[in-house]
């Protein structure tokens, strides 16, 4: 008998119970796992096919994921692999904890050993700092922030000897990131785009940034995937690790994923290659893509460039660059080939459902899956269990229209529910009135605030809706940013029209003192300070003082000088013109529109536009005083964390979101879809748009209500617009007109149509409505009281001012339009 130590050692192979064994027999027994109980047939096969690449189409509200959930939960109770062989990818760290906590749920047990669920960045900052010294970084290295980012390019700008004020450090790390979403390393880049920027020099400084990271043992954001794309190419015995251990990868959101992450995943999701075998037999990056090459589109010359990215622009199915570059380095058969590539990789998404375009999102990464993997099974989750008939119908027949999408159509088992209205106004504040109207009686009828939303294009629309909530009284809360009047470029420019209607303004001054910059740092502002307390004025008096004296340096001086200057300009033009006419003087001498035009990151243009709507709702009062005196009211609301409000909100921020009543303002050419979006990317551009308005409908459980206004501001010029393209694209037969609750509606007799005066009962006897109710409930709620009385009482005052003001208004009835009075109105400021 041989001893035990003498036993020649081998690999033990792993083991899985034996069809008909004891252990199986058993197990059945023992009945199905829980977790699977609920799932529809189709969400069951999406769990239970485990073997090969999958694809899971899943429609908005069909419970993605729970499937992905339990598909972890069912890998690990089957026994196919250890909680560190999954490899699941989200889009979000709170995604991720959700994910933790309900696998915890599910098996009963907290979720431990999961070093590999995260998101994208996350992980690839794990990989990174594990194999720092093969990208010439070190473990402990730092991840910069955007401001550190930019501070490091302009130290470049200045050796190359770059103006800033005309190349603005921060458009060249907008470029920078956009090519590292892109996977391109400097050496990469179009030459074209490279020249765009900097005189020629972007390419350049690009690579120069790049050197500069290493010597800081540092990386930005784009380098946690583009570092780890590198890694992986030049070290193959690197990527084989991973590609063994990873057993089972999943992927949430794939149709937000953009180039690097698309490239990142389809590395690690190849079979491992045998040592010694060509790399580049197992990863993609052929250089078949036109547009990524620079042969297409607006950016790049023809054939400047390379790219890492392989056949997004097509799609067709066009040689694999796996099988190409196999075929011509690896004398692997084919048929060994193909089988030896299927891997288990799932990856859960709706195409119709990508709308992060404008950040990098590539919508052709899902659109190619089945031809990336060959092979793959593709399931449909089209049970929707969120919305009813009615609005599943609409939103899937509008969404039919684009062409580029796989397919799918949406059902439910639920009610077909009430019908998806639209309703024409005349403006959009009349609008912002009708909602208000619409929001009243829901609340009226019962209905929660917190099971409302009002999801708009662009974020400028806010504005109305904001200024009509605070004189009904009626609380809201903006989702994914701060509410319109709280934005920094709108703080900016109120701290320019405070400092010229009150010069004493020190907190509004020492804002804007150096916005944009003008080389008056912290050492300036603090001998300001020390100026203003010593003689006891005020700051822009000491600035006054400061620069007839020799304290400041020579240009530091010349530029607070240049501001006092402006501000007395302008403080004397403030008699002769109009405040709308002033803020745009100010906006534009000031310099701080041309910061924002400069600027080239994704929000900028949206800012530009919030600009434009802080002076339009200028023209509603008489002077910049009783502006400001509104600004204040506005600001002064406060809401506690548990009270209901209505969510307000922009489209590409509603998702994942749901809501019992949604309205939907704003469905006008040129503003949805977006004329820009139509200049910039055609067609592609077109599709992205309806795939956003399908996202909106798609939000709603009960009620959408879908709206369009035949004048609105464009561009600070009243025009009158044409009702969106996707409202004829909605199905007759789901789809109700409604005339506006808030005036009267569009078209009628005459285009007026009947005043709303007709039927008005006594304002005497109307002090049920909400907003008597609401003021009610103000007075006997504790703390506030007396703010809730001064701002009723302000509220009066800008009321009345309204009544008198009704200027540079479409021609039309003056009776109803600005001056009319509501119900909900006189209750908001009774008590």
């Amino acid at each position: 008998m041989t001893e035990p130590s003498k036993l020649p050692h081998h690999g033990v192979p792993e083991h899985q119970p034996a069809a008909g064994g004891i252990a199986a027999r058993a197990r059945a027994a023992a009945g199905g796992p829980q977790y699977l109980n609920g799932l529809n047939p189709e969400q069951r096969e999406a769990v239970e096919t485990l073997d090969g690449p999958v694809l899971v189409l899943a429609g908005a509200g069909t419970g993605k994921t729970r499937v992905l959930t339990t598909r972890i939960a069912h890998i690990l109770s089957q026994g196919r692999a250890r909680p560190h062989e999954i490899l699941s990818v989200t889009f979000t760290n709170k995604a991720a904890r959700e994910m933790k906590l309900r696998l915890g749920q599910m098996l009963g047990q907290a979720v431990e050993g999961m070093p590999w669920l995260g998101t994208f960045h996350s992980i690839g900052g794990r990989i990174l700092r594990i194999h720092a010294e093969l990208v010439q970084l070190k473990s402990n290295f730092t991840v910069l922030d955007v401001d550190d980012q930019v501070r490091l390019l302009k130290q470049l700008l200045q050796a190359e000897n770059i103006d800033d004020k005309r190349w603005p450090a921060r458009m060249l790390a907008g470029l920078i990131d956009g090519w590292k979403n892109r996977g391109l390393s400097p050496s990469q880049v179009p030459a074209g785009e490279a020249a765009s920027f900097g005189n020629g020099k972007g390419g350049k400084i690009y690579a120069t940034y790049q050197e500069r990271l290493k010597i800081l043992n540092a990386a930005d954001f784009g380098d946690l995937l583009l570092e780890n794309i590198r890694l992986f190419r030049e070290n193959p015995d690197v990527l084989r690790q991973y590609q063994s251990r990873f057993k089972f990868i999943l992927v949430d959101e794939y149709q937000d994923t953009n180039v690097a992450q698309y490239l990142w995943l389809r590395l690690l999701s190849q079979a491992p290659s045998r040592p010694g075998q060509p790399l580049s037999a197992v990863i993609p990056g052929e250089l078949t893509s036109p547009r990524l090459r620079g042969e297409v589109g607006a950016q790049g010359a023809p054939g400047e460039g390379d790219s890492p990215r392989a056949e997004l622009e097509d799609r067709a199915p066009h040689p694999d660059p796996l099988r190409a570059s196999s075929a011509r380095l690896d004398p692997v058969k084919d048929g060994e080939r193909e089988q030896t590539a299927l891997k288990n990789i799932c990856c859960v998404g709706d195409d119709d459902q990508s709308i992060y375009g404008w950040r990098g999102a590539e919508v052709d990464n899902i659109l190619r899956f089945e031809h990336d993997f060959p092979g793959a099974k593709v399931i449909r989750l089209e049970r929707n269990y969120r919305s009813t008939g009615h609005i599943l119908a609409a939103a899937s027949h509008l969404i039919a229209h684009n062409e580029g999408r796989l397919g799918k159509t949406l059902r439910t088992e639920d009610v077909d529910g009430e019908k998806v209205t639209v309703t024409g106004s005349w403006d959009s504040e009349e609008e912002a009135r009708a909602i208000g109207e619409e929001l009243e009686e829901l609340q009226r009828a019962g209905e929660n605030l917190n099971d409302v939303a009002i999801l708009v294009r662009a974020s400028f629309q806010m504005r109305e809706f904001e200024d009509r909530f605070v004189t009904l009284g009626l609380p809201y809360r903006v989702i994914g940013g701060p509410r319109f009047y709280e934005r920094a470029e709108i703080r900016d420019a109120l701290a320019y029209l405070r400092t010229i209607n009150s010069p004493a303004d020190d907190l509004a001054f020492e804002r804007i003192v150096n916005v944009p910059k003008r080389g008056l740092g912290d050492a300036t502002v603090q001998l300001l300070h020390d100026h203003a307390r010593k003689r006891r004025i005020p700051l822009f008096e000491a600035a006054r003082a400061v620069v007839e004296t020799d304290e400041l340096k020579p240009k530091a001086r010349g530029s607070l000088r240049d501001l006092v200057m402006q501000f007395d300009r302008w403080r004397a033009q403030r008699e002769v013109t109009s405040h709308t006419e002033l803020a745009e003087i100010v906006l534009d001498e000031s310099g701080y529109t041309e910061m924002w035009q400069k600027d080239r990151s994704a929000d900028a243009a949206g800012r530009l536009e919030n600009l434009k709507e802080l002076v339009r709702s200028m023209e509603e009062f008489e002077n910049l005083q009783g502006f400001l005196e509104h600004i204040s009211l506005v600001m002064d609301r406060d809401g506690e964390a548990g009270d209901e409000a209505v969510s307000l909100m922009t489209l590409h921020s509603a998702k994942g979101l749901e809501f019992d009543n949604v309205f939907l303002p704003g469905w006008e050419e040129g503003l949805f879809p977006s004329q820009r979006t139509l200049d910039e990317q055609g067609r592609a551009g077109l599709e992205e748009e309806r795939r956003l308005a399908h996202v909106g409908l798609t939000r709603a459980r009960r009620r959408a209500k879908i709206y369009f206004a035949t004048n609105r501001r464009i561009h600070g010029t009243w025009s009158t617009t044409i009702p969106s393209r996707f409202l004829d694209e909605l199905p007759a037969h789901n789809v109700e007109i409604t005339e506006s609750k808030g005036g009267s509606g569009w078209g009628g007799s005459g285009g007026y149509g009947a005043s709303r005066f007709d039927n008005l009962e006594s304002f005497g006897s109307s002090y049920s409505t909400p907003g008597w109710q609401r003021a009610q409930a103000n007075r006997n709620r504790g703390g506030g009281g007396r703010r809730r009385q001064r701002l009723r009482g302000a509220a009066i005052v800008l009321f009345l001012r309204k009544l008198q003001s009704q200027q540079a208004r479409p021609c039309r009835d003056r009776g109803r339009a600005g001056g009319e009075v509501h119900r909900h109105d006189v209750g908001f400021f009774a008590g």
